[in-house]
This record gives structure tokens, sequence and C-alpha cells, in this order.
């Protein structure tokens, strides 16, 4: 959703600080998109960068253990790796996702970050964020890879050739590492985050609908409403 004004009503504005590599946050993206469906009001998204893991290389083989990768990320036995990706699968199946962890390429996601931070200029950033996350946690996609990432982004309806000029170059690197530093100065450790701006108050973690609507109406009453 783009910033707009409906009946000289200004949209609720949600920023939500998430990554494409994050599970919970597509699971969180369907209770915020239930909870726009109900809300009574405009509203406009914003998804802000989160990299929760910078390191992650560019690279990655075919096939990856997720079981050993959880297992050893969390220093938990893989049984207990097992039943984490099985909460994680039943919570997408609950919301109508397929997650799956035997595709799953984890890589580097900062070019993915930095093409949807240009798609929310382009008004399609929420379409370029489905993209990512199905090619990611559902398709197996190396994201990567810049001819995926201009694949999706027309998909999505943004210019083939303008998304492959940003990825050869550093634009909106800047707004990436902004993002990311305001993730910092919010006291923000992990996602998704839904920051309610006018309100400056936050929801975190994949919420259900429910909650999230509660929110948003307590950051209607209390925040500014009118031009």
């Amino acid at each position: 959703m783009n910033p707009q004004k409906a009946d000289g009503v200004n949209p609720l504005e949600i920023d939500i600080w998430s990554d494409i590599a994050c599970p919970w946050c597509w699971i969180g993206k369907r209770g915020l998109e239930a909870a726009v469906e109900a809300f009574d009001a405009p509203v406009r998204l914003r998804f802000r960068a989160f990299e929760l893991n910078p390191q992650a290389p560019r690279e990655v083989p075919e096939q990856v253990d997720y079981v050993a990768r959880l297992a050893n990320k969390y220093n938990v036995a893989p049984p207990a790796a097992q039943q984490m990706i099985d909460r994680m699968v039943e919570a997408g199946r609950s919301r109508g996702l397929e997650l799956r962890f035997d595709r799953i390429r984890p890589s580097n996601t900062f070019d993915a970050h930095r093409l949807l931070a240009w798609a929310f200029q382009a008004g399609r950033q929420t379409e370029l964020k489905e993209a990512l996350f199905n090619a990611y946690l559902h398709e197996g996609r190396l994201i990567s890879d810049p001819a995926v990432l201009v694949e999706l982004a027309i998909k999505s309806g943004l210019d083939g050739d303008q998304a492959g000029a940003i990825l050869q170059g550093d634009a909106f690197a800047s707004e990436v590492r902004e993002d990311e530093q305001n993730a910092t100065r919010f006291g923000i450790t992990g996602v998704p985050c839904f920051v309610f701006m006018q309100a400056k108050f936050a929801v975190s973690g994949a919420q259900p609908a429910e909650v999230l609507l509660e929110a948003m109406g307590k950051a209607q009453s209390s925040g500014p409403s009118t031009s």
C-alpha cells in the first residue's frame, strides 16, 4: 500500500521490520494482511530491512540440511531442531502457506532489501515482498542471485532493466543501512516487528490478526488521524 489519504483521513502508518529469510515474518505478514482487511480505515504499510544473518553467503549449495543448521545455530539436538521446523510448518499451514525447509537455500538478503526499498518508492513493495518470501521459503530459490531478483521484480510489476541496474551498483544501500540502524535505535532485536509510527509503539512476533487489529485500533485512537 502506498501513502494516501481517504476522506481527509491520514492512513495509519505501520512499518514492519522483517527479513525474507525469516519464516515467522511470512507467517506474520498473513496475520497483518487479515488485520488490514478487517480494519475500517486506510493503512500504509512499509517493509523495513532487517538482516538475520548479515554474513550469510551469496553462493550456497543446492541442498542444505536445515535440521542440522538449526541444531548448530541454537545448540540443540537434531530432534529439537526438527520440532522447531515442524512448529513453523504448522503455523504456516494454518495461514495458508507451505513452508519447504527441504528446499531453502540460506543466502544473503542484502540485495533483496535494496530492491524492496526501491519497490516502495515505485508502489510495488508488498508485491515484491510476497514474491521474495515465496521464492525463498517455498520454492527454494537463491535470492542473492541477481537474475532471480530481476525475475521476481518483473513478476511484481517492476521494471526489469531498472532492477538490474540497481543490483549492479549500490543504489538503496544507504536506505537499508538506515533501516538497520533504526532497528537498533528502537531496540528491535527480533522480527517480525510491527511499529505503529503515529502512536510510537510496537508489536513483536508473528501475531494473529486479532492481536494486530487490536493494536491498530489503539494506534488509531492515540495518534493523529486527520489532515
